[in-house]
């Protein structure tokens, strides 16, 4: 059985904390588009600072992973959910950034 968007969306809202809110939106290709806003943090302007980047993955696990670091980073003494996991957040970070550099990501490289 497939969750609902209202489910998915209350899920990741219990992960990502008190400081987030959550929506999730269908982008072009029929597929979910996570936005997690911080309630104290501002991005541009007026607004507030997003894990939503255009033109990029903006899938559960690339949102999440901008959360967690935007947690880390700006409100260290959070306890969201989410932060446990944080070193598979890190991983995922370091394999991108290898794949981008010209590797695989894989260990053996």
């Amino acid at each position: 059985m497939v969750a609902s968007r209202a489910a998915r969306e209350r899920k990741a809202a219990a992960q990502a904390g008190e400081l987030a809110r959550v929506r999730i939106e269908v982008g072009p290709q029929d597929q979910f588009v996570y936005k997690i806003t911080c309630v104290e943090c501002t991005g541009k302007g007026d607004r507030p600072w997003s894990v939503y980047r255009p033109g990029e993955d903006n899938g559960f696990m690339a949102g999440m992973d901008r959360w967690i670091f935007h947690l880390r980073e700006k409100h260290p003494t959070s306890d969201a959910p989410c932060l446990e996991f944080l070193p598979a957040a890190e991983q995922r970070l370091h394999e991108r950034r290898r794949q981008q550099a010209g590797g695989t990501g894989h260990a053996d490289d």
